[in-house]
């Protein structure tokens, strides 16, 4: 499945002044299950459970020949320090997969706890929203002009260096390439997500 990434990103190339359509890709084939191994774990339960750990929330966008494009993702996490790399996990079946892998770089934007109404407009699929940034004030990332948007504590600025399958999702590696903070927007603190509701971080005495 590795090299199938591979070959996609190879396929999809540079951005040209063509628009080309951006299917996602196809889902992963399931093994089965033989009569004495362990049946999988239920989806629901696996939700549950899970869904105890708590974690921030990103929108990850980047920008192409059709416009800026992004999405909601709380699967985000820093890989490395030397050199700088994070990553996160996008599903296999996102449309805005496609357009991130084609142009090849995207910005991490780091919500705030203001910005719950934001990250709620941006984890609907973009077939049922096309235009994701209609009224979102953005501007372009200072390396790869992918969009920075406004009042968040956080961005990080990447291109990306390595794609791995995980399941039915991809594990994207990101080179940092520029990063920053917006104080003022970092003193409402973190948006956090828990058990399908966002919340507040407030820190012990």
């Amino acid at each position: 499945m590795a090299a199938t990434a591979v070959r996609y990103l190879r396929a999809v190339g540079s951005p040209t002044t063509s628009v080309r359509p951006v299917d996602p890709l196809p889902p992963p084939e399931l093994r089965c299950v033989r009569d004495d191994e362990r049946p999988p774990v239920d989806p629901a339960e696996f939700r549950r459970v899970l869904g105890h750990f708590a974690s921030g929330v990103t929108v990850i966008a980047t920008v192409d020949e059709n416009g800026p494009a992004g999405f909601a993702c709380q699967s985000f996490a820093s890989l490395s320090l030397d050199p700088p790399l994070v990553a996160f996990m996008v599903a296999r079946a996102s449309t805005t997969w496609p357009r991130i892998a084609r142009a090849g770089v995207f910005c991490v934007n780091v919500l705030g706890a203001h910005q719950g109404e934001l990250c709620r407009s941006f984890a609907v699929s973009g077939s049922r929203r096309p235009d994701k940034f209609a009224g979102v004030r953005h501007e372009p990332s200072p390396v790869t002009g992918s969009p920075r948007l406004a009042d968040v504590p956080a961005w990080i600025d990447c291109a990306i260096h390595a794609v791995h399958t995980g399941g039915d999702h991809l594990v994207v590696v990101g080179r940092v390439r520029a990063l920053g903070t917006d104080e003022p927007a970092a003193r409402s603190g973190p948006l956090l997500f828990h058990r399908g509701s966002f919340g507040e971080f407030t820190a012990l005495p």
